[in-house]
């Protein structure tokens, strides 16, 4: 059996689910979304709980067992609470800033990088080094933050450029000082 797939997922006050012919709709106060699902799967509420049963024990039914019950999962938690990433960005003179609903990035380039987020998805830049991406939407969430970080991956010498909030970047070691070879 599934550890995943067997959890129940709690449905939080304010949600409303609905669940025919392989569409899993769900519908709360930050916004509404639809997950698709293979139809051989069952998605049961029960009170507010819903259930994801699978129809045997093949292993086709079982993989899709835990993988349907944890996107099910992230959409109920998207239209409750949402998602946000939180970028950094680490450079002298790196900095961002909104442009309306757009993202303008000066990072070491001759021209500002502009990017615009997809419908669903939107910036916040608390400090001109933190970036936020906020959405209903886990994946394009995730997306669209490693498109951010894309645009300048961390130096592997200086660590410079666009990196998630906390993550570690090992640096390489630089070249030795010219001089004291062979004389």
């Amino acid at each position: 059996m599934s550890r995943i797939g067997k959890q129940p997922i709690a449905i939080p006050s304010g949600v409303t689910v609905s669940a025919e012919g392989g569409v899993f709709k769900v519908k709360g106060p930050k916004g509404e979304l639809t997950v698709p699902y293979n139809s051989a799967l069952t998605i049961k509420q029960d009170g507010d709980q819903l259930l994801v049963e699978r129809p045997s024990d093949r292993q086709e039914h079982r993989a899709l067992h835990g993988l349907t019950r944890t996107l099910v999962a992230n959409a109920v938690k998207g239209v409750s609470e949402g998602y946000t990433i939180n970028l950094e960005l680490r450079g002298v003179g790196f900095r961002a800033k909104l442009a309306g609903k757009a993202l303008e990035l000066a990072i070491g380039y001759s021209h500002p990088v502009v990017i615009t987020p997809p419908e669903g998805v939107s910036f916040a830049v608390p400090e001109p080094t933190k970036i936020d991406v906020t959405g209903i939407d886990k994946q394009l969430v995730g997306q669209v933050a490693a498109n951010v970080r894309k645009v300048r991956k961390p130096d592997a010498y200086h660590g410079k450029g666009v990196r998630f909030a906390g993550e570690q970047i090992s640096l390489k070691a630089g070249k030795t000082g010219a001089g004291g070879k062979g004389k």
